[in-house]
């Protein structure tokens, strides 16, 4: 009778001669009293990992192992802003140090993430950071120390940028779009800010002054801090600078917003035998109808060219924008008189209260909202009358969607047509603007006093405006645009479908942990596909 008792299963390493040794999968079993082997398995071919595993499995390491995982950091949306960094370069700008690092998590964490360093290194615990930028533990320290480092190098980043930015295009850019805004602060001791010509409507505020750069189509290329208290115009021979020097642009056609190349900056382009395309502002379009160089009958919907004294004006009329401003000044005159009734009503129905008094208010109003010298408002016995000045409203509304664009580029180079469409593209920087302001990347409020770092975050807040216009175009290649589709992907929500790509933690035992990648879902795979980026397999 046979008695066969099995006895266990185990991995055999076998002494193979010259070769490596052989990895066997082999059982041990007793038969009649004696010990036998035999051989079910080839492992040789397997990862020195798995052999492992499986070793551990049949020791009954993880027979007591809880099969479900834990949620660990945030892995899918850090580690596609990256790949998209990789491409476009901004990696390999920043280089290869842990200030670099640092540099590169602000940059991705100001597209995921707003607010200051401090928040930033809170967000940090939630993200897989040392998994995709392999950065070790910092703190906002730290953070402030990148900004510094950013700002002493942001030339040699720009240029370096710049260059790849040529590989990709070519031949370069024959046009270059300069817009300036401004940021308020909310403290009071950053060393750039000043009191100026507020943009933001914050009174009483101190700001700084910004200057973007772009190329015709909007992608940014420099941006330079001034303090708040520096005129538009004055910002420009910088921008000259970076075009010559940071650049090597020797032949360009500059284009400003109206009133920013003015005289001085004309004479700034015109002595480095650059180009400009800006335009006039209002006063200076009356002072040329009044001298006759230009007529009112020139200003119509088909675009008029006019050339004086060597300057080229571009005439335009737009009756849809002159139909908001009709519509702005009839709802301001409403909300006047509106307001004239309700006063009138309270004097007729409360003895003590006087006129005069509600008069110096409603004065006050109409000044604030720019309607004094168009309406009169008196006092007749206790009534306050409201009175339009017709002929200063037609005078305040004769320029009403009219604007002209003024050039020196040759007609032979440009015509009229695509001087007014290229000063037009000025609004991709002014989208640009309002992007990073108060849009995606929200540079404002500013967290900082130092000057350094105060150029440092906004040389940042440029490089995460380059990062998210890579993805908006990426998104729209796949999906179209909110205009054809309301309920298309935009880039907060490829940025909320990625950030629930976790990390999945499985305890091995007291000292192992083995870490794994979910599957994305359907909605995930499709934005991972429309971005073109892989994740890792392991």
């Amino acid at each position: 009778m046979l008695i066969v008792i099995y006895w266990d299963m185990h991995v055999a390493s076998v002494p193979n001669r010259n070769s490596p040794p052989a990895i066997l999968l082999r059982e041990s079993f007793r038969l009649n009293g004696k010990v036998h082997k035999r051989t079910l398995a080839n492992l040789s071919h397997w990862d020195p990992a798995r052999v492992l595993a499986l070793q551990r499995a049949l020791r009954g390491d993880f027979d007591h192992l809880d099969s479900l995982p834990t949620c660990g950091p945030v892995f899918g949306l850090l580690f596609v802003l990256k790949q998209i960094a990789d491409a476009l370069g901004l990696t390999a700008a920043l280089g290869k140090s842990r200030l670099a690092k640092l540099a590169l998590f602000l940059v991705l964490a100001r597209v995921a993430h707003h607010g200051s360093r401090l928040s930033a290194v809170r967000w940090a615990e939630d993200h897989a950071v040392a998994e995709v930028l392999h950065l070790g533990p910092f703190d906002e320290d730290d953070l402030y120390a990148a900004l510094d480092d950013l700002c002493t190098r942001q030339q040699t980043i720009e240029k370096t940028l710049y260059q790849r930015y040529l590989q990709r295009r070519a031949v370069p850019p024959a046009l270059f779009l300069y817009d300036v805004t401004s940021s308020y602060l909310e403290g009071e001791h950053n060393a750039l800010g000043e009191y100026g010509y507020n943009r933001d409507g914050k009174r009483g505020k101190l700001q700084i002054v910004i200057g973007l750069l772009a190329d015709e189509q909007g992608e940014p290329l420099a941006v330079r801090v001034f303090a708040g208290n520096t005129g538009d115009p004055a910002t420009v021979a910088e921008q000259i600078r970076i075009v010559k020097e940071q650049f090597g642009v020797q032949e360009l056609v500059f284009v400003g917003d109206r009133g920013m190349v003015k005289s001085k900056g004309k004479q700034a382009l015109q002595a480095e035998g650059l180009r400009y395309i800006s335009a006039l502002t209002d006063p200076q379009i009356r002072k040329l109808l009044s001298t006759g160089t230009l007529q009112m009958s020139l200003f119509a919907e088909q675009v008029c060219e006019v050339e004086a004294d060597g300057v080229r004006y571009v005439l335009r009329k737009n009756e849809a924008q002159a139909a908001r401003e009709q519509h702005r000044w009839d709802d301001k005159l409403a909300k006047l008189s509106g307001k004239v009734d309700q006063r009138n009503e309270k004097v007729k129905t409360a003895k003590r209260c006087q006129p005069e008094a509600g008069l110096r208010k409603l004065q006050a109003w109409a000044a604030r909202h720019k309607l004094a010298g168009q309406v009169n408002l008196r006092v007749e016995g206790r009534t306050i009358l409201l009175e339009r000045e017709q002929a200063a409203i037609d005078q305040a509304m004769q320029l009403a969607g009219c604007y002209a664009v003024v050039t020196d580029v040759p007609k032979e180079r440009m015509n009229e047509q695509a001087v007014h469409d290229t000063y037009v593209s000025l609004q991709k920087v002014e989208r640009d603007f309002r992007l990073m302001k108060t849009g995606l990347l929200e540079v404002r409020p500013l967290f900082v006093r130092k000057e350094s770092r105060t150029r440092g975050h906004v040389f940042c807040c440029m490089l995460a405006l380059k990062l998210s216009r890579e993805i908006e175009r990426r998104l729209q290649a796949a999906f179209g645009t909110t205009n054809a589709d309301p309920h298309t992907c935009t880039v907060p929500d490829a940025m909320a479908a990625l950030q629930r790509l976790c990390l999945l933690e499985y305890q091995i035992d007291k000292k192992t942990t083995v870490t794994r990648l979910p599957k994305p879902d359907a909605r995930q795979k499709e934005i991972l596909a429309a971005l073109q980026v892989h994740l890792p397999e392991k």
